[in-house]
């Protein structure tokens, strides 16, 4: 009988399987297979918070397969992530296989971890397996609870209150709150002016030309505060002599910085490859679970990348000494291995981020690996080689010159040089910010040789006037930085966080940096109004360490969560009575009227900002933008006339905007509601097609006809409106969903309407529930034989597994 091995995905499963060979059979349980359910608070908070689970529904078949292959395997290996969401999908399988229950007794369950996917750190874990920390799934199963009691019961306040759709998240909101709170900074912002004086200088009888800056006046701090007192030094200082009064020189040693943790790996991949931190985790994921790279079976290229530590394996140490000694020579070699200190709350049996083998270079992966999968290497092995060199040496030389005027004036001179570039030959950490950039570049530079007594030629005295400038706003990796740094969330739930924020129209990125929205702007107050003491920085970073307790075994979830209801229940009950009625307040009335009744309209709130409605919603669905002009008058925002008139009534035709694109409607509505749809790609009016078919009514067996509607091409029935069966056009592509037999569907795939615009979806619905908002395509994924969909991204095309579990999805 085989062992069975379970593990998240099927390219993680190919890895491992190739490695422990024919005795086992390790089979992929696509992430989390049990959760709270999605129709229902799922907690029973008078029973102690005692959760209800249900296998998710996409799970369902994988589940039967699990169960099957479990009662014919001697014994069962479960091997999920090393952190609490793999703890937690390992207890969740137990419960689900019934401890492993067969049909000859009770089988042996077995819990293996381990930090890298090599053929080595597999079979070292399968020798000596573990058992499912309880502690780990507690302090899982307790943030769950904890963040369905906060998004289940506040989203439906925000409908009240604001509009419907919207949602709260206790780790989301606060990330929210930080980048509407760093907003209204800027914007009560007042800048001041201030002024520097440079001295633009030469060595005398050399080309060599050096800048100095005035430091001081006075022995005080220099603060120029305008044009006038610029001038007044200026003029004080003019005809001076530039005499060297000082030298100093000095060595600065620069430490490497110690390998990545998962926030500095997403910090850093925003800085230097311009990667979301979703993506640096998608490309991450893959470069983890194993790649072909010419070698008899996959090989997984770097540690596990969820992780705050970064304590490195000895082993590893070793390796890398030995690497950097033959490549680098015994200078850049530390006399004893590096050791870097993590914060307190870091799982010191965790691994920093680091390459499998520094013996993979990422030169000789270059062959193996997408251009994305190939740069996040790069940074990865890059960062860890350097944290094992020697420091870098720098000598820095200051130069001061005094001047005797009116007041006393110090210039100073500074630059640096590298003596010796140590981990500088192979990585130097990027930085968020620089605060004085004059000053950067003036210790870059080198300088020539000076003496102290030498006079300088003086070549032009220079003010500059500079102002004040506000906090700047959070980029990906500036806020990723903020949430680790405040203790908001896990480095393994920044990306989904970034994500849904702006899913959720809370925010949005303009050149790099994030904005919060209208919408955005308005839950956050909203929010805060009814839950001070919970939508907070301090209330999220202690729910974090009192999740940390619970997996140390010091504190009980359940206490946690007791804690934690007692006071959110009573603002619950409070929370209608502490916030007004945002949404009535948004409703401005306006002269503006309905082109369908007539009736006033009134500004409303959406998901995308503010629009015109109709106060008779739902009988009257009218909406229109609107524009406001200089005295504040709000109008309907102007429709394009186009060179064409109605066929019907002979009125000028206008082009407006729908739900599914521009179309041209006839100027004259309601009386005439002829309407033409355009071509998205050429702006041309579609031509309406009524084509008979050889294909049959299944109703009434009339002939189907072709033809053309503003959400494209479809098959009616030629007796309509007798009969008014209609059906969409398939696309030429066929459904590879595998049914319950085991045997693809083979229905066809058809593009589809719906409130959120188009979708593709199969002809055989109910019976094959398979939907994509993108682009179908005939090819199947390498990893898994689902279908690959076709999606363009910032201008690039890629291909993704429809597959969310599947590794091969690196552009989600």
């Amino acid at each position: 009988m085989k062992s069975l091995v379970i593990v998240e995905s099927p390219a993680k499963a190919k890895t491992i399987n190739k490695y422990l060979g024919n005795n086992y059979q390790v089979l992929a349980s696509m992430g989390h297979v049990r959760d709270l359910p999605a129709k229902s608070l799922g907690v029973d908070v008078k029973k102690n918070f005692k959760p209800t689970y249900e296998v998710i529904l996409s799970r369902k078949k994988t589940m039967a397969q699990l169960k099957a292959a479990a009662a014919s395997a001697d014994k069962i290996f479960l091997a999920p992530d090393p952190d609490r969401e793999g703890e937690a999908i390992a207890w969740h399988l137990v419960q689900e296989l019934g401890a492993g229950k067969g049909e000859k007794g009770e089988k042996k369950i077995y819990r293996l971890t381990f930090h890298e996917i090599t053929k080595q750190a597999i079979s070292e874990s399968i020798k000596n397996p573990t058992s499912i920390s309880q502690e780990k799934v507690d302090a899982q199963q307790a943030r769950r609870i904890l963040d369905r009691l906060v998004g289940y019961q506040i989203s439906p306040i925000l409908g009240r209150k604001i509009k419907n759709g919207l949602s709260a998240g206790r780790v989301q909101s606060v990330a929210v709150l930080l980048i509407v709170n760093r907003e209204r900074e800027i914007l009560a912002f007042v800048s001041e002016e201030y002024w520097s004086i440079m001295a633009n200088l030469k060595k005398h009888n050399t080309q060599a030309q050096i800048t100095a800056k005035l430091e001081k006046i006075d022995d005080k701090k220099t603060n120029i505060t305008n044009k006038e007192r610029a001038d007044e030094i200026l003029a004080d200082l003019k005809d001076k002599a530039f005499i060297i009064s000082a030298i100093a020189k000095r060595q600065k040693k620069q430490n490497p910085a110690p390998p990545f943790t998962t926030s500095k790996l997403q910090q850093e991949a925003s800085r230097k490859l311009k990667f979301t931190a979703k993506k640096t985790m998608s490309v991450a994921q893959q470069l983890y679970e194993g790649l072909d790279i010419g070698e008899d079976s996959p090989v997984g290229l770097i540690t596990y990348m969820r992780t705050d530590s970064v304590r490195v394996a000895s082993v590893a140490q070793e390796e890398a000494a030995a690497y950097i000694k033959k490549k680098y020579g015994k200078g850049y070699t530390p006399e004893k291995p590096p050791v870097y200190k993590s914060k307190a709350s870091a799982q010191e049996a965790h691994e920093s981020i680091r390459p499998t083998s520094v013996g993979y270079e990422p030169e000789s992966m270059k062959q193996y690996l997408t251009q994305d999968q190939y740069r996040l290497y790069k940074l990865i092995w890059n960062r860890f080689v350097a944290s094992q060199m020697t420091s870098a040496l720098l000598e820095i030389t200051t130069a001061d010159i005094l001047i005797q005027g009116k007041a006393k004036y110090l210039f100073r001179i500074t630059g640096s040089v590298v003596k010796f570039n140590g981990f500088m030959a192979v990585y130097v950490e990027s930085k968020d910010e620089e605060n004085d950039e004059e000053e950067k570049e003036a210790n870059e530079k080198v300088l020539p040789p000076l003496n102290e007594g030498e006079r300088l030629d003086l070549l032009g005295l220079e003010g500059k006037q500079h102002f004040t400038q506000p906090p700047p706003r959070y980029t990906e990796a500036t806020l990723v930085k903020a949430l680790e740094e405040k203790g908001i969330g896990r480095p393994s739930t920044y990306a989904p966080t970034i994500s849904t924020i702006q899913d959720r129209k809370y925010v949005e990125k303009q050149d790099g940096s994030f904005r919060p929205t209208e919408i955005g702007i308005l839950v956050t107050d909203v929010l805060i109004a009814a839950f001070p003491d919970i939508i907070n920085i301090d209330f999220t970073a202690k729910m974090e360490n009192e999740l940390d307790r619970i997996e140390e075994g010091s504190i009980s979830w359940t206490t946690v969560l007791n804690d934690f209801y007692q006071p959110f229940s009573e603002a619950l009950k409070n929370a209608g009575d502490k916030i007004s009625d945002v949404k009535k307040q948004q409703e401005i009335s306006t002269d503006v009227k309905c082109e369908k009744c007539g009736s006033q309209m009134v500004v409303k709130l959406g998901r995308h900002g503010k629009f015109l409605g109709c106060p008779n919603y739902p009988e009257c669905k009218y909406t229109t933008p609107f524009e406001v002009d200089d005295q504040g008058n709000i109008n309907a925002a102007k429709v394009a006339v186009v060179d064409a008139v109605c066929d019907k009534c002979g009125a000028p035709m206008v082009l407006k905007a729908g739900r599914t694109g521009q179309f041209m409607a006839c100027s004259a509505y309601p009386k005439c509601k002829n309407a033409k749809p355009l071509n998205k790609d050429t702006g041309e009016v579609k031509e309406v097609k009524a084509e008979l078919t050889d294909e049959k009514c299944p109703k009434c067996s009339q002939p189907l006809m072709l033809r053309g509607g503003k959400h494209g091409d479809f098959l009616s029935c030629s007796k309509y409106p007798e009969c008014k069966y209609t059906k969409s056009v398939g696309i030429g592509i066929t459904c590879m969903v595998i049914n319950e037999n085991g045997q693809e569907c083979g229905g066809n795939i058809v593009r589809k309407p719906s409130r959120k615009g188009f979708f593709y979806g199969c002809d055989k619905y109910p019976a094959c529930k398979f939907a994509t908002w993108d682009e179908p395509t005939n090819n199947k994924c390498p990893n898994c034989q689902q279908m690959l969909v076709r999606k363009v991204k910032k201008g690039e095309e890629v291909m993704l597994c429809v597959n969310k579990g599947c590794a091969y999805n690196e552009g989600r």
